[in-house]
């Protein structure tokens, strides 16, 4: 398929992280881009700005006037089958493509960098995509997540250089064409489709497989051939004498046989300062310059729902972050002691999928357990029904720690009243970011 004979694109579920930035992206090449979502948000509301349609209905009467031959319909996961706009363009024979499809045919045309990773893929996506476009590349850039100094998910306008996420989910990330890719972490995840952690393993090979292993950049101890990085060991390039200056990372890089000095990084956190590694590692290897990658580390602000310091005061401190996998867990725990060693923290957590709590109850109870304070919300079950006896009391009564308790998120803010911690933390991938706003005016008119 050749996407320059499509004149009109319709996404269903145009309001998703992945499918706006296509929906942009389409949208700035000069497609007549429209689609449908479930409900209004934040992301259709700036998707409409920009003068794409969009529609909150499943009557098929809007979308009867696309002509088949010269419209692609682009598919989400989470519509479910029965969606009538949906069986419309089945049965009436329109090109029906789901976004990992799609992303693939972008990168077939273009000097591709993957970033795969079970964890890290969003950061280290923006984080190479800032160094390529301050370095004046020719980039676009596919976030799945808001960028800060960029108010986006889509960076730049290039026409020949691409930097996505690939996705292991449902197996996405094998429909691209990378040139360069690196692969962050190999955890067990997203059971539901690969059934077990070898399997995911094997899945990370066979995407690794696209390109050479002298194309590959890997984390140092994951069982794929590449070069390696490391923020704490010696690997082909890893961190040294790091140390924190006035709350930011100041470190020096061995690139193989090549010293850096110097740098500076603002996220906390050594996942991040990993995630900052393999941006660094992948940039120099298409060629940007030293300077160039100093300046853009320095300057990144970071992306919405990943560490952010959403309010601070000699009070208290309010950080919100997507973390929804007990490494992830661990890694911001391990963030905030780093950064707050002597401050209580209350973290409020929403699990997401009833599948992924079953699956790593034990573990997410261990993650948890290490915050001071805990307030558990019920599951997000996302596209999931739910699963017998997988309830967040159920999560709750395998974790040790006594200040760990079950509330209902109207319950939020009055549990962040009482608590007596310094830190508030909100974390997960479900609705729980909505609330956040709220709890910023609370915590404001509070002092």
């Amino acid at each position: 398929m050749k996407l320059a004979h499509i004149k009109y694109i319709y996404f269903l579920g145009i309001g998703g992280i992945g499918m706006s930035a296509l929906a942009k992206y389409f949208h700035r090449l000069g497609k007549q881009v429209s689609g449908y979502d479930k409900t209004p948000s934040a992301i259709t509301a700036g998707l409409q700005e920009l003068g794409i349609a969009i529609c909150f209905s499943e009557d098929v009467s809007i979308v009867q006037d696309f002509n088949p031959d010269e419209t692609l319909v682009v598919l989400t996961p989470a519509v479910p089958k029965d969606h009538a706009q949906w069986n419309y363009f089945l049965t009436h024979k329109y090109q029906i493509m789901k976004r990992a499809e799609v992303l693939g045919l972008i990168t077939q045309d273009t000097f591709c960098f993957a970033v795969a990773g079970t964890h890290g893929k969003t950061t280290t996506s923006a984080i190479l995509g800032h160094i390529l476009y301050t370095a004046n590349s020719d980039v676009t850039v596919f976030v799945g997540g808001i960028v800060e100094q960029y108010g986006s998910n889509l960076i730049g306008t290039g026409k020949t250089v691409t930097v996505v996420e690939a996705d292991e989910f449902d197996r996405s990330f094998l429909k691209l064409s990378p040139d360069l890719l690196c692969v962050t972490s190999v955890d067990a995840d997203h059971l539901d489709i690969y059934g077990t952690a070898e399997n995911i393993a094997k899945g990370f090979n066979q995407f690794a497989e696209k390109v050479a292993a002298d194309k590959r950049f890997v984390a140092k101890g994951i069982p794929i051939a590449g070069h390696t990085i490391s923020s704490t060991e010696n690997a082909d390039v890893s961190a040294t004498n790091i140390r924190i200056e006035n709350g930011n990372y100041v470190f020096d890089v061995r690139y193989f046989e090549e010293e850096i000095r110097d740098l500076e990084f603002g996220l906390p956190g050594r996942h991040n300062l990993s995630n900052a590694l393999t941006a660094l590692a992948m940039a120099k290897a298409y060629g940007i310059a030293n300077a160039d990658i100093k300046l853009a580390l320095k300057s990144f602000r970071g992306i919405e729902r990943r560490f952010s310091q959403v309010y601070k005061s000699d009070e208290r401190v309010y950080i919100d972050d997507y973390a929804h996998h007990p490494t992830e867990i661990a890694a911001v725990h391990q963030a905030l002691r780093e950064l707050y060693p002597n401050d209580r923290i209350l973290a409020i957590f929403q699990p997401h999928l009833f599948s992924r709590t079953q699956d790593f109850g034990a573990d997410f109870a261990k993650a948890l357990s290490a915050f001071d304070e805990v307030a558990l919300l019920e599951i997000y079950p996302a596209r999931e029904l739910p699963i017998a006896g997988i309830t967040s009391s159920w999560l709750l009564s395998q974790m040790e720690n006594k200040q760990a308790v079950l509330i209902e998120k109207s319950a939020i803010l009055e549990t962040i009243r009482q608590s007596k911690a310094r830190i508030v933390l909100t974390i997960g991938a479900g609705d729980i970011g909505v609330l956040v706003s709220d709890i910023k005016k609370m915590l404001h008119g509070s002092e």
